[in-house]
């Protein structure tokens, strides 16, 4: 329990550090960000202390990675907020954006962000990219562990039993940051390339890669009108949504094979040529710019990156189903994405293949298979229990939220986009061309929460909720 203290503490004390970097960089919000350093660091500082100096992890049970996990993305959100309250923003509100920013959401109470100071502008990235390389490790170092979702399967995919390359933790992480890194620099020089500024740049290729979709402005990406800008943060979007770890089984192997990989792509290319040419033949769009303006948006909604650069709740009926289904899509396994992931989609349907087989010739042995090998049934029951908790929670939430009195459209939508990370929702007040500033404080709280359980894959939270598991950690 120790140790789950002092990786709280080392959280808090390296957002304060970033804090304080924020404030010599931008000195018009200085002051803030220097009180929120010193507020932040001195908490971070005390309970770095309480929980002691070492780092082994060799008596850390597998109970204290559900609560590590839970609690480290809590401090974040709420070490995150500190300086956004002390700027102007109400105390949830504050805590709202925040968790939106660290969960890479992209959902936002602020408007006129135009005019905003730009270390809030730096800030809100910042919490994006850094939310976005901590759900990489969270997504191939713990959630494994924890058998969340299926999630195990995937440490056998990326891993190939042992990623012979890199078979240190240390270097693997290194690799990892490396290429996400490397992936948003070469995205901030696209960006500059099409003529962004330097800092809007900056910000934007931290929020790209991390499919997070803050942005700087209140027209969102629809503030820079160039093509080229348009169909860079397309295929941006897209390469934040890509499992990392076969990034390097391409880099260290030239191993491309990936059946997640392959469904994301294809899947998005059915999606977008479908929809372009519906848009086209429905408003006279020319096809050109209907491909554009589709594929930005639908990789935007499917990769959970949440950007916009039109209000697409305006195409029409067609459109707003298409985009609300997208919303819970997801990017793949071990990517910055949000949602429910490809690989999941692709289990779920060959156990759904296998069950009907089963039913029409009882007798017949099938197998479900992934990357060309079976999958246990553990793992399977994992994924179905993913899916139901994932379903629950969304009507539960979309029922509370109408209990505070959201229309149903917005609840549903809300609460959708809150499970999914996706940022904008449908509508007139959280469609892409509004925000959530309008939502009263307990409606914003329940969202908060949605972001929370999402980022986290629900069954992590869930677990925390269980009477079994506290008894279990009583007797570690």
């Amino acid at each position: 329990m120790n140790f789950v203290v002092l990786i709280n503490g080392l959280t808090m004390l390296f957002f304060a550090a970033l804090m304080g970097v924020d404030a010599a960089l931008f000195p018009a919000t200085g002051e803030e960000f220097g009180l929120s350093a010193v507020l932040v660091g001195l908490t971070g500082a005390a309970l770095s202390l309480a929980g002691g100096t070492s780092t082994d992890t060799a008596g850390l049970h597998r109970m204290h990675t559900f609560l590590l996990t839970s609690s480290v993305w809590m401090t974040a959100a709420l070490a995150g907020a500190v300086p956004l309250m002390f700027w102007s923003l109400t105390p949830v509100d504050a805590v709202f954006e925040a968790m939106s920013g660290i969960t890479t959401t992209g959902s936002t109470v602020m408007s006129g962000l135009d005019q905003t100071p730009r270390g809030i502008i730096l800030w809100r990235a910042v919490l994006q990219a850094v939310g976005g390389v901590g759900f990489i490790v969270t997504g191939i170092a713990l959630l494994p562990i924890l058998k969340v979702g299926g999630m195990q399967l995937f440490r056998t995919e990326s891993s190939d039993k042992g990623e012979k390359e890199l078979r240190n933790a240390t270097l693997f992480a290194s690799a990892t940051l490396q290429i996400y890194l490397g992936l948003m620099a070469l995205c901030a020089l696209a960006y500059l390339a099409g003529g962004m500024s330097p800092f809007d740049a900056a910000t934007h290729a931290m929020t790209t890669l991390s499919t997070g979709g803050y942005s700087g402005y209140d027209a969102s990406f629809g503030h820079f009108t160039s093509p080229f800008l348009q169909w860079a943060g397309t295929v941006f979007m897209l390469l934040g949504a890509l499992p990392f770890a076969w990034y390097i089984r391409v880099v260290y192997r030239g191993a491309f094979r990936s059946e997640q990989v392959t469904g994301l792509v294809w899947g998005l290319a059915v999606v977008i040529v479908g929809l372009a040419f519906w848009l086209a033949i429905a408003d006279e769009v020319p096809l050109t710019e209907a491909l554009r303006m589709v594929a930005f948006n639908v990789v935007s909604v499917v990769t959970t990156t949440g950007f916009a650069t039109t209000d697409y709740t305006l195409w029409g009926p067609v459109a707003v189903a298409a985009f609300f289904l997208l919303t819970a899509m997801g990017g793949c396994t071990g990517s910055t994405a949000g949602g429910v992931k490809a690989m999941r989609w692709l289990l779920l349907g060959r156990r759904v293949r296998v069950q009907i087989q089963h039913i029409v010739a009882p007798h017949r042995v099938v197998t479900v298979k992934y990357e060309g090998r079976p999958v246990e049934e553990d793992v399977l029951s994992g994924v179905v229990s993913f899916f139901v908790f994932f379903a629950a929670s969304f009507l539960i939430l979309s029922i509370v939220l109408t209990l505070f009195g959201l229309d149903l459209a917005t609840a549903t939508s809300g609460a959708m986009t809150a499970l999914a990370n996706v940022g904008p929702g449908v509508g007139e007040i959280i469609g892409p061309a509004g925000n959530f500033a309008s939502l009263s404080d307990p409606v914003k709280l329940v969202l908060v929460l949605g972001m929370f359980l999402g980022r986290l894959e629900m069954l992590t939270v869930f677990v925390l909720l269980t009477p079994l598991f506290w008894r279990e950690v009583a007797t570690l």
